[in-house]
């Protein structure tokens, strides 16, 4: 690994890696409002998921922020989870976006241990289940960055 590589990914708090799998509890869809930034790729696959074309989807289910579509969530009333959480599972989740799938091995949390634990607070996968070595975490961020 040169030193740019070695600067993108030196910052984590997690040197013994993390532990995560995923219980399908949905929790993570909600909770406080945010972006879910999807490809046009990801749009395309849910619109063929849900049987409605693109425009229909975009309609239903997007908002259009920043130059860029986001799936949208219920009002703060309903704890802003996603249109697409219902009975406490994604309805998606076999294509949900790879923002969703990353969770939670997002730079941002993997960087600061407070970040994670506040999740983690939320998450009952989180700190538990599989192992993933720093290596694997490191991986995983160069990945995520080459899209």
């Amino acid at each position: 690994m040169d030193k740019k590589d070695n600067k993108k990914t030196n910052c984590f708090w997690c040197n013994d890696g993390v532990y995560f799998t995923c219980k399908m509890c949905g929790k993570c869809c909600g909770g406080e409002t945010g972006f879910i930034w999807l490809s046009e790729d990801e749009k395309l696959a849910m619109a063929g998921h849900l049987g409605i074309t693109i425009e229909e989807l975009e309609k239903l289910y997007l908002r259009y922020v920043k130059g860029k579509w986001s799936i949208k969530e219920l009002p703060s009333e309903q704890n802003y989870d996603c249109v697409f959480l219902k009975n406490g599972r994604c309805s998606i989740y076999p294509v949900r976006p790879s923002q969703c799938r990353e969770f939670p091995f997002w730079k941002s949390m993997l960087c600061d241990e407070e970040e994670w634990d506040f999740y983690a607070s939320r998450c009952p996968g989180m700190n538990s289940g599989e192992h993933y070595t720093l290596k694997d975490l490191q991986k995983i961020i160069e990945e995520q960055e080459t899209k």
